[in-house]
């Protein structure tokens, strides 16, 4: 952390660096780069290498493409050789920040639209939102011509061992690549789902977070291709077993200080941490779409696969939407469970740390905590206590994202006009595509 120029440039040259990749992040959270040779490194570091904005999902139109890349030096490291192949010339990479030519902030970059919530929560008094996530992701088998499948490569189980659970191998490839670019990994394991495994990192800044998520992403995928094998974070790729959720753990700090831990109030969780809560819950079905972004995700959020489908929050139950885990003092947090790990890591926690603030801001009181399982309630109790249901279907989550404006002006007009088209015309290519089910159903009967 905290590299400079010159530093960068010695390094470089001392590991015999041949390529630098610029990175960044579309705005359906698809990891794009440029990547340039060692006689464009110093032009590179001082955020002169122009892109055309308008090949980018979502960035600007065809009358004001060119944009530039201004790498955030702290994102800085050489790609360890598990990721890239050493003989065919070392590679590093940099994350970047997307501005006019003029050096403003181009507003339709997720990374910028993170910080301005982190900003927000800073003008409140915060040192920053942290963030610790939970990624999980299937590793399926690829076809002797290297298309992804979705045969999975073993019938283990939740926390099994070699050689029930096949995927250890390549998982312990992935931990090595990752903690060789700077990751402390916490733990990895074989998750409940035949060919589902877990990665967890480390908490952080919010903004370290969401760049951390987008690596990681890519590296796993690059680390199965490795061992001929498909990574996918789609939620729910095989139906009947449970789906790959991104549990998300968050808190604020002040002055050092967990914000969320009070030892003399109920449950040891302080007024700031109910008001944070109860902003997530008022503002749960507005960022779900984002949270949640494909038309896939909704059949993750359904009962019976420890995926959450109600409002709620508890300090024990895990089928409540958001957990508060057992730990307190600089651990207190509350964990949000249903965040899955195909969204744009930037415009989550923009929206999450949004939906927070605003929680602060204005106060808002969560109403107590269910400790019940909700799955087990029946409609009438769950009107009792008030428990709403998240949006069922990405069409639902689209229409509560156009009804919260805290949401959307978080995002920003340009992020969520954007975003809006691109899922729209997602859910009506869905709606109107004749899929197998129907001719099961339907062909023989009609």
């Amino acid at each position: 952390m905290g590299y400079t120029k010159a530093e960068i440039l010695k390094a470089l040259k001392e590991e015999n660096v041949k390529f630098l990749r610029l990175q960044i992040t579309d705005i359906l959270g698809v990891v794009k780069n440029v990547e340039v040779p060692a006689s464009q490194f110093e032009k590179a570091l001082d955020g002169e290498i122009m892109f055309d904005g308008s090949s980018i999902e979502g960035f600007t139109r065809i009358e004001e493409s060119d944009m530039l890349l201004k790498p955030d030096y702290n994102t800085f490291v050489i790609l360890p050789d598990l990721v890239e192949d050493p003989t065919r010339g070392r590679v590093a990479r940099l994350i970047c920040d997307v501005t006019y030519p003029d050096g403003r902030p181009f507003e339709g970059d997720p990374r910028y639209v993170l910080k301005r919530q982190v900003e927000r929560l800073q003008k409140l008094g915060f040192d920053n939102m942290y963030a610790g996530p939970e990624p999980e992701f299937f590793l399926f088998l690829r076809t002797p011509e290297g298309l992804p499948t979705v045969e999975t490569h073993d019938k283990a189980g939740y926390f099994d061992l070699a050689p029930i659970d096949k995927g250890e191998e390549a998982r312990r490839d992935m931990v090595n690549a990752l903690v060789a670019m700077g990751f402390e990994i916490e733990a990895s394991h074989h998750e409940v789902a035949p060919g589902q495994h877990e990665i967890d990192f480390k908490y952080a800044d919010a903004l370290t977070t969401a760049d951390n998520i987008a690596t990681f992403k890519w590296v796993v995928k690059r680390i199965a291709l490795n061992h001929g094998l498909h990574a996918t974070f789609l939620p729910k790729p095989i139906a009947g077993i449970n789906g790959s959720g991104m549990h998300t753990h968050l808190s604020l700090f002040k002055d050092g200080e967990n914000a969320f831990f009070d030892p003399n109030a109920e449950y040891q969780l302080s007024q700031t941490a109910l008001h944070f809560i109860a902003g997530l819950l008022e503002h749960a079905a507005g960022m779900v779409a984002i949270t949640n972004p494909l038309v896939n995700s909704y059949k993750r959020l359904t009962p019976g696969y420890e995926a959450p489908t109600n409002i709620a929050w508890s300090a024990s139950n895990r089928s409540a939407m958001i957990r508060i885990p057992a730990r307190r003092g600089v651990g207190t947090r509350a964990e949000l469970r249903m965040p899955d790990p195909s969204c744009n890591p930037y415009l989550a926690l923009a929206v999450m740390a949004a939906a927070g603030a605003d929680g602060i801001e204005r106060k808002l009181l969560p109403p107590p905590p269910i400790q019940r399982n909700i799955y087990q309630m029946t409609v009438r109790e769950r009107r009792k206590h008030k428990i709403r249901e998240l949006p069922g279907t990405l069409r639902e989550a689209l229409e509560a994202l156009k009804k919260d404006p805290v949401i959307r002006e978080a995002l920003g007009e340009h992020v969520y006009t954007h975003f809006l088209q691109a899922k729209q015309m997602e859910w009506d290519n869905y709606r109107i595509t004749v899929h197998q089910w129907e001719l099961d159903r339907y062909l023989a009967t009609y």
